[in-house]
């Protein structure tokens, strides 16, 4: 049986063709100010996925107006989630947060959130903000797990634990909002078997989406930093071996989960490994015919 599309998922569960908007809202995270580490996790460089539209100078009601002249045209009957990308999107005072929502909640057509986060920056009062928003409104939870290793998360400056995104997960999922999960394949050291096994134990949670990307080595980072220097070693594969791994955890995961992405490009002015020269639909055709 074929795979419902994350698309179609979409449409079921707000009953319109929506395309997600990013936000900017100007957040940080705890391993960035201090409350938990300094340089945050060492392969990030925001930059690599935050489109022009998403200037954090501008207002979130600014921001999804020119997002949605940039989509304007593409589908008749298209309606919007604001999606908070950028950063750690849960991580201010609970009025803050609220304030934001409820501004891009405002905004024409736009029908819903979609929140990127950590699993350490999911309070109680936090989850409590979103089930109540849940209630008005469709919320989609994104919870960056990465990996179920500790040993790799900490070697990436993460500062949380696997067990935290596991507590995070349920607790959310437990208010009657959708949550989907983020996971990092070729993280720092990791064997394949490692990656399988985190698939595996993230498989078992109660969540609704995933998304898999393979590691990139970015300018500007500290991964990029240790990789120049020879300190990590990180998994050289080609897009077709890569293509290849993700057909094996794909058809690992039950049919209740929805595999939004398996594949991130970044500028090439930033990417420093892997340098295979493919847009996202010539990766995804490489896929396609493994499959």
């Amino acid at each position: 049986m074929a795979r419902q599309q994350y698309s179609d998922f979409l449409r079921q569960l707000y009953g319109y063709r929506v395309q997600k908007l990013n936000v900017n809202a100007g957040f940080t995270c705890p391993n960035r100010d201090g409350s938990k580490g300094r340089g945050g996790c060492t392969y990030c460089n925001n930059a690599s996925f935050t489109p022009s539209f998403g200037c954090a100078s501008a207002s979130v009601t600014q921001q999804l107006l020119d997002a949605k002249k940039f989509y304007a045209g593409k589908y008749s009957y298209m309606k919007y989630l604001a999606y908070f990308q950028s950063f750690t999107n849960t991580y201010a005072p609970i009025e803050r947060l609220r304030e934001l929502y409820d501004e891009a909640l405002a905004v024409e057509d736009v029908l819903g959130l979609v929140i990127s986060t950590r699993p350490d920056c999911l309070n109680d009062d936090v989850v409590e903000l979103l089930q109540g928003i849940n209630e008005e409104y469709k919320v989609i939870v994104e919870i960056g797990v990465e990996t179920s290793h500790d040993s790799t998360l900490e070697l990436i400056n993460r500062c949380h634990s696997w067990k935290c995104a596991q507590d995070a997960i349920n607790r959310v999922v437990q208010r009657g909002v959708t949550v989907g999960a983020h996971l990092i394949l070729g993280l720092p050291g990791e064997t394949e078997e490692d990656m399988i096994s985190t698939v595996d134990e993230v498989a078992k949670l109660p969540i609704s989406t995933i998304k898999f990307h393979q590691l990139q080595v970015l300018r500007g980072t500290e991964l990029a930093r240790q990789w120049e220097r020879g300190d990590v070693d990180v998994i050289d594969w080609s897009a077709k071996d890569y293509a290849q791994f993700c057909r094996r955890i794909v058809n690992r995961l039950p049919e209740r989960i929805l595999v939004e992405r398996i594949v991130s490009t970044a500028p090439s002015e930033l990417l420093l490994h892997p340098k295979w020269g493919l847009k996202p639909a010539q990766f995804y055709e490489i896929f396609q015919n493994i499959l």
